[in-house]
């Protein structure tokens, strides 16, 4: 009888947290979840964000270069880039808040970005998923560096 007790426990609590999951839409409040889709990620990242940064992660030509407008192109998001140096915190805020939006939040105020922001576009869940999915294309340096740079960002607090 015990552990039926225990067992209905558990599973009214695995439940709940469900319930949880599901309601929030995989809210993950700007942190990494434990697991993420990459097939999922590749397929938003196609439908969110390659008329910019391109299918194949290239970004827009001259990327380094303000166009006309002061703007900078959309960078690539494969290894010629700059996006393995930042941490998992930085691109997801970048992405969730948009440039300006990320930028405000970190002091920045007189930097006009192209970047728009995804927050009512695409769950947590769903911006990690990309994420994911962007990281599965570096090769093994440069994950291994970003990896190592969002931990001690994460140990740091900020």
């Amino acid at each position: 009888m015990k552990k039926l007790v225990v067992f209905g426990v558990a599973a009214v609590a695995v439940a709940a947290g469900a319930l949880w999951f599901i309601s929030t839409k995989g809210a993950t409040n700007g942190r990494a979840p434990l697991v993420v889709d990459i097939v999922a990620g590749q397929t938003l990242y196609v439908e969110s964000c390659a008329s910019c940064h391109g299918v194949g992660l290239k970004g827009q030509p001259d990327w380094q270069t303000p166009g006309e407008d002061g703007i900078l192109p959309a960078p690539p998001h494969d290894f010629s880039g700059h996006t393995w140096h930042h941490s998992d915190s930085v691109l997801f805020d970048y992405t969730k808040l948009g440039g300006k939006g990320a930028l405000a939040q970190m002091g920045v105020d007189d930097f006009e970005s192209g970047m728009p922001a995804f927050e009512d576009v695409l769950s947590d869940q769903d911006i990690w998923n990309v994420l994911g999915y962007i990281k599965s294309t570096w090769p093994d340096q440069a994950r291994e560096s970003q990896s190592k740079r969002s931990a001690a960002e994460a140990q740091t607090g900020g």
